[in-house]
Order: C-alpha cells, then sequence, then structure tokens
C-alpha cells in the first residue's frame, strides 16, 4: 500500500518542472510583448521557437528526470503511464502556444483535444485495470527482457532504448497536433473524415481492450478453481483480428495524419507509419511469446493460419483441412 502511494505521488510530482515553467512562460507573454525582437530573455525565445521548445522539455523532463527516477526505482514503469498523458499534454501545449494559429477556426482545435482526451483516458483506464488500478507494480515486459539481455549495462542503455526512442516517437507522431495549431483553414469534409477515423479506432481499440481483459479475468478464474483455462481468445474482434486493439490504435494515429495531410502537411503521416512499423515489430514480438507458452501453442498456430493479423477480416481454411469456426 505504502509503495503503491509512494509512485501515485511520483507520477503527480513527475511533470511539475515542465508545467510551472509552461505556465511561467505563459505569464510572461500575457505582460510582455514577446514577438519584440529586442527581447533577448529566454521567454522570447521559447516564444519563436515552439516545437524545439517541446523537444528541449521532453528531453528534460521525461528523458533525463524520468530516466533518473528508473535508476533510482530499478523499473522504468513511470513512462508506461506517461505515454498516455504526453499526448494529451502535448496537444494542450500547441494549442495554447501565443504563436498558435486556429482563432479563427477553432473547430478542429477543439475536436482533435476532446477526441485525445478520450483517448488518453481510454488508454490509461486499459492501462490500470490490467495492473489492477496499483501503480508503479511493473514496468513492461519488454523492459525487463531487456534488462535481462543487457544486464550491467541496462543502466545506459535504458535511456536510449526507452526514454530517447519514446521522444523521438511521440514527438514524431503527435506532429499533426502541431500543424492542426499551425495552420488555420475552415473546415473541411476531410475533417470530417478524420474525426470518423480517429473515433472508430478508438471504439475500435476500447473494445479490443475489454474483450481482451474479461478472457484474461475469466482464465484467471478457472485456474485458482483447478479447471483448464481457455488457450485463445477468437471471439468478437479477436475473431477476425489477432490484433484488433493494434489495429484501433493505428486508426487513431492515421485518423490524426489526415488532419495533418488535409491541411497541406502530408509529411505529418511519418509518424503514424513510425507507429504502424513499431506495432508490427510489437506483434511478432507478442506472438513469439504465445507460441513459447506450451498451453495454448497448438491453438495458436492453428488461429494464426485462419485469422488475420490487424486488419479484421473474415477467416480462412486452416493449412490442410476446412476451418470449423466459419
Amino acid at each position: 500500500m505504502k509503495m503503491n502511494l509512494k509512485n501515485a505521488v511520483i507520477a503527480i510530482v513527475a511533470p511539475l518542472p515542465t508545467l510551472f515553467f509552461y505556465v511561467s512562460f505563459l505569464g510572461y507573454c500575457g505582460d510582455h510583448d514577446c514577438h519584440n525582437s529586442n527581447d533577448t530573455s529566454i521567454w522570447n525565445w521559447c516564444y519563436h521557437h515552439p516545437l524545439l521548445l517541446a523537444n528541449i522539455l521532453f528531453f528534460l523532463n521525461v528523458n533525463l528526470l524520468f530516466w533518473f527516477i528508473g535508476l533510482l526505482q530499478s523499473s522504468h514503469w513511470l513512462i508506461d503511464v506517461y505515454w498516455t498523458v504526453i499526448p494529451v499534454l502535448l496537444v494542450h501545449y500547441y494549442a495554447t502556444h501565443p504563436l498558435a494559429m486556429f482563432k479563427y477556426n477553432p473547430w478542429r482545435s477543439r475536436a482533435v483535444i476532446m477526441m485525445t482526451w478520450v483517448w488518453g483516458i481510454r488508454l490509461s483506464h486499459n492501462y490500470f485495470r490490467r495492473e489492477k488500478w496499483l501503480w508503479g507494480a511493473r514496468e513492461d515486459w519488454r523492459f525487463t527482457d531487456m534488462r535481462r539481455q543487457y544486464a550491467q549495462n541496462w543502466w545506459w542503455v535504458s535511456f536510449f532504448s526507452i526514454y530517447l526512442s519514446q521522444q523521438v516517437f511521440l514527438i514524431g507522431v503527435c506532429m499533426p497536433m502541431y500543424v492542426i495549431h499551425s495552420v488555420d483553414k475552415p473546415w473541411d469534409f476531410w475533417d470530417f473524415v478524420a474525426v470518423v477515423v480517429c473515433i472508430t479506432g478508438i471504439v475500435v481499440a476500447y473494445h479490443a481492450d475489454t474483450q481482451l481483459h474479461n478472457f484474461v479475468t475469466e482464465n484467471c478464474k478457472l485456474k485458482e478453481l483447478g479447471k483448464p483455462v481457455v488457450p485463445n481468445l477468437d471471439k468478437g474482434l479477436w475473431r477476425y483480428s489477432r490484433h484488433p486493439n493494434y489495429f484501433g490504435e493505428q486508426l487513431w494515429w492515421w485518423g490524426l495524419g489526415i488532419f495533418g495531410w488535409n491541411l497541406g502537411c502530408a509529411w505529418t503521416f511519418v509518424g503514424s507509419f513510425i507507429n504502424s512499423m513499431c506495432l508490427a515489430y510489437v506483434t511478432v514480438l507478442v506472438e513469439r511469446r504465445m507460441l513459447e507458452q506450451d498451453y495454448r501453442a497448438e491453438a495458436y498456430r492453428v488461429y494464426q493460419e485462419t485469422t488475420s493479423a490487424w486488419i479484421p477480416w473474415f477467416k480462412s481454411s486452416p493449412k490442410g483441412g476446412k476451418d470449423k469456426n466459419t
């Protein structure tokens, strides 16, 4: 209980340096003309370089401070919690920066801010539901595997593999948020398309994660009763996709990319593409892990043969026979 409370306090306090600095910057710009080229203060520099400032704050507060906390605790759990929070902080940062250009058409900004909050709440809820509502009970299993792999070098490898890489990834995948608040253009048809794609992604991911949570919970109950567990989830959305939660997550980021493309910045799709490539790699790791578990290996091989990896689709026949589930 004490550890849980301590980690909750750490999670709440961890971003305060950035929040305090940014509020001070906004206060200064409210009282002074930051656009004045004769102003040589750090606040004037922050005014003219919003994207670079976001990266510097991320590097100092997340990369260095979170990494240091992870070293002290021998667990890099904090970045998992903030994976769902940082995009929310970024969209508000871009929206409130004095150079934001959406004053004449605020609907796109409002829509993206609202959807980002819904996305963040959904993902945070899924994280804490999976962790039994505990703060920092464990770190991501991939980090634990890398910790064993790099052994005594993990203390410095973790900085690059967990934190610096996360900066490139998170700032990159959130670039449509920057563009949305840097280009002022009337709302049009493609904005509706982007909203539909984003909301569909959130809904699909929520239902997929809920079905997975219920499956894991039921298996835990069966195990406690000494009964055989179900080797594989192939009901609901999982009947048509082996990773519908990843598919929903991709839709969310590709939907944001449509906003950027519609504002004349097609390069923002790079973040969505990198996200898809990362999820492809994670898919390989997850499925390899499934096949290493003896009680489910055979069933999962059949599942791989008959079920689409990401995009939901009808089942196909397994090699050497007909699909009994169709």
